[in-house]
C-alpha cells in the first residue's frame, strides 16, 4: 500500500518539483477574459506575469472540479493506497470543498487537509509531509505530526506595487495611488486563512526590516523543518537583495533556503516584484 500526496498549484509547486518529490500538483483554472488556462500546467508562471502586465484583462481564477478530484481518489481506491490531499485556505477558495464533495464517495482511505494557507507556505507543508513519507512514516502519523506542525507554518511577504491589488478590486483606487506616491510597500501574512497585512513600509530596507521583526517575533526560523523563498514576476534580484539584507535571519543556513515562483493565485494580487518567505517557527 503506498502513500499518495497531492495538492493543488496554489501551493506554488511546480510540475517539476512534483516529479522529484512523487507527489500530483492539481491545477486550478486561470481566466484571462475569454481564454482560460490550468495554471503552471498550458500557463507557465513567465507567461502569466507577461499576460498580467500586457493585457487589460484582470485575471480571475477559479476551484479545481469535483470531477478532477474524484479522478485521483479512483486511481488511489483501485490500489488500495492511502492518499492525503493538502488544500489551499478553505477561506480563500472552494477547492477544499469540492474535495470533501468528491471524497464523499469514497473509502476512509482518502483524506483532506485544509492547510488554512497558500502560496509558499502550502509548499513547505507539503513538502513537510514529503519528507515524513520518505522517512517511512504511515499515513496516519503523517497526517498527525502535519497537522500539528501546520499551526507554526508561517509566510510573510512584501508587495512591490499596490496597482493589482487595486486592480483586483481588493483596495480603492485612491488608496493606491497614495500608497505609489509615497513609496509605501505593504507587508502582508496568512493568520487564520485569509491574508492579513501586518504593516506598511516606505521603501524596501524598512520592508525588509520589518520581515526581519516579524520572523524574530514568531520564534525564528526551525531550520530543521522546510523553508522557502519565492518572488513574483521575471527576476528574482530584489529577493536576492532582501536576503543579503536580512543575512542575520540564514547566516550559517544558506544551503537550506528554496527558491520558487508566485504563481497566479497570489500574482494576480501581487504584481512582479514581490517576495515572499515561508517558514516553521522554532
Amino acid at each position: 500500500m503506498a502513500i499518495r500526496i497531492i495538492t493543488d498549484s496554489a501551493s506554488d509547486i511546480s510540475q517539476e518539483t512534483a516529479k522529484e518529490w512523487g507527489i500530483t500538483v492539481l491545477p486550478i483554472n486561470v481566466r484571462f477574459g475569454d481564454e482560460e488556462y490550468l495554471d503552471g500546467v498550458t500557463l507557465s508562471s513567465e507567461d502569466f506575469y507577461h499576460k498580467l502586465i500586457e493585457t487589460s484583462d484582470v485575471p480571475k481564477t477559479s476551484q479545481i472540479s469535483p470531477y478532477v478530484y474524484e479522478q485521483e481518489f479512483e486511481k488511489a481506491d483501485e490500489n488500495g493506497d492511502e492518499l492525503i490531499y493538502f488544500s489551499i485556505s478553505s477561506a480563500v477558495s472552494g477547492c477544499y470543498q469540492s474535495a470533501m464533495l468528491a471524497a464523499s464517495d469514497y473509502s476512509d482511505n482518502i483524506h483532506i487537509v485544509d492547510t488554512r494557507q497558500f502560496c509558499i507556505s502550502e509548499y513547505i507543508i507539503v513538502q513537510r509531509a514529503v519528507i515524513l513519507r520518505d522517512e517511512g512514516k504511515t499515513c496516519e502519523e503523517i497526517l498527525s505530526i502535519v497537522q500539528e506542525e501546520m499551526k507554526n507554518a508561517h509566510v510573510i511577504s512584501v508587495f512591490d506595487t499596490l496597482e493589482y491589488l487595486k486592480l483586483g478590486g481588493r483596495l480603492s483606487s485612491a488608496a493606491a495611488f497614495a500608497g505609489n506616491v509615497l513609496m509605501i510597500k505593504p507587508v502582508i501574512t496568512i493568520e487564520e486563512g485569509i491574508v492579513k497585512v501586518i504593516g506598511k513600509a516606505r521603501g524596501s530596507k524598512n520592508s525588509h526590516n520589518m520581515l526581519t521583526e516579524f520572523v524574530q517575533k514568531s520564534g525564528g526560523i526551525d531550520f530543521e523543518k522546510p523553508i522557502c523563498l519565492a518572488y513574483t514576476g521575471f527576476s528574482k534580484e530584489v529577493l536576492t537583495k532582501y536576503v543579503e539584507d536580512s543575512k542575520i535571519l540564514y547566516e550559517g543556513n544558506e544551503d537550506k533556503l528554496q527558491y520558487a515562483v508566485v504563481g497566479a493565485t497570489i500574482g494576480t494580487y501581487a504584481g512582479p516584484g514581490a517576495i515572499a518567505l515561508a517558514y516553521f517557527s522554532k
